[in-house]
């Protein structure tokens, strides 16, 4: 069972800086600039929110197909990709571009310095959403804006239903486009903040884009989630960490989370757990693709998370 994942793919090459930031930064300097961070603890991990997504699908028995580009250095990344068994029929890469990058600068107060370079993301619109695909749902996660705009348009126009997951994308948008996505969208999940700005953006409330949609989901972190959904709002607990190392990816181990729960047409109580513990055995782990778990593991981690036992067959 499928899915079809819009979003970018992406190295990300995260550096510790042994300081804080503000003990090398004058304020009142600030408009002549001109800083170097010694920053001994580096590590590259393959990142992208199509490759996160497509990795936590694959630890909970999924199959998710990227429509991304990458560039001439995708190499490493293609390796670890065929590893894992995820498929790239429709990942295209472009020779005369860099795949996307993120370069992370973290200090001892958990500031971060971040440069982002797209590269072969922004022609994501080269890539089509395949005709006649055997995928049962979509998910239009951050990619190159013209594609965002363009899948949005392919998934409605083959009937696929699909997630509208804007995240850090968002403000690349204007009102009316974000009005059109939900329009078009069978699913909306954001966070916290991105429904704050979503709403200013388009003038609606939860409740009002809610009615436009099957479910909305609203992340909020440690204080869980919100499921807006025929009319109700249900409170979805989040699951105790082990250990807190790193938030990044989080979002998108939560997404596939929702998408298994998709998949199996479970009940949104129960997707939003497995959403929700997904989340949570990322967050023990560094980088966004090294966790680890078997559905015995997992069984069991529900089990201890919500005090239920996960339902026969949900990770059949």
């Amino acid at each position: 069972m499928p899915a079809l994942i819009s979003g970018s793919i992406a190295y990300d090459t995260i550096m510790v800086f042994r300081d804080r930031f503000r003990n090398h930064v004058l304020p009142d300097q600030v408009h002549i600039l001109n800083v170097a961070f010694l920053v001994e603890d580096m590590r590259k991990e393959f990142g992208g929110c199509a490759g996160n997504i497509a990795y936590n699908m694959r630890l909970l028995g999924d199959d998710g197909i990227c429509l991304s580009t990458v560039g001439r250095d995708f190499e490493q990344y293609r390796e670890w990709m065929d590893r894992w068994q995820i498929r790239r029929d429709h990942v295209l890469e472009l020779d005369s571009h860099y795949t996307a990058q993120a370069y992370i600068t973290t200090d001892l107060d958990d500031n971060q310095i971040t440069a982002f370079h797209p590269g072969a993301m922004s022609e994501a619109h080269q890539v089509q959403v395949p005709a006649g695909s055997d995928a049962r749902i979509g998910i239009l996660a951050p990619n190159g804006r013209d594609g965002m705009l363009q899948h949005a348009q392919q998934f409605a126009a083959q009937g696929i239903p699909f997630i509208f997951d804007p995240g850090q994308g968002l403000p690349m948008f204007g009102n009316d486009e974000l009005r059109l996505f939900t329009e078009q969208a069978t699913w909306l999940a954001v966070n916290d903040y991105e429904s704050q700005l979503l709403q200013e953006r388009t003038g609606l409330t939860l409740e009002q884009m809610a009615a436009q949609v099957e479910a909305l989901v609203v992340t909020r972190g440690v204080q869980g989630s919100w499921i807006y959904t025929d009319g109700r709002c249900l409170e979805i607990p989040a699951a105790p960490a082990t250990a807190v190392n790193d938030p990044t990816g989080c979002g998108d181990a939560y997404r596939a989370g929702l998408i298994h729960g998709l998949l199996r047409g479970l009940d949104w109580e129960v997707t939003g757990r497995i959403a929700s513990l997904m989340g949570s055995l990322k967050v023990a782990h560094h980088g966004t693709q090294n966790h680890r778990f078997t559905a015995d593991q997992f069984a069991d981690a529900y089990q201890q998370a919500f005090g239920a036992a996960l339902p026969a067959g949900a990770l059949d």
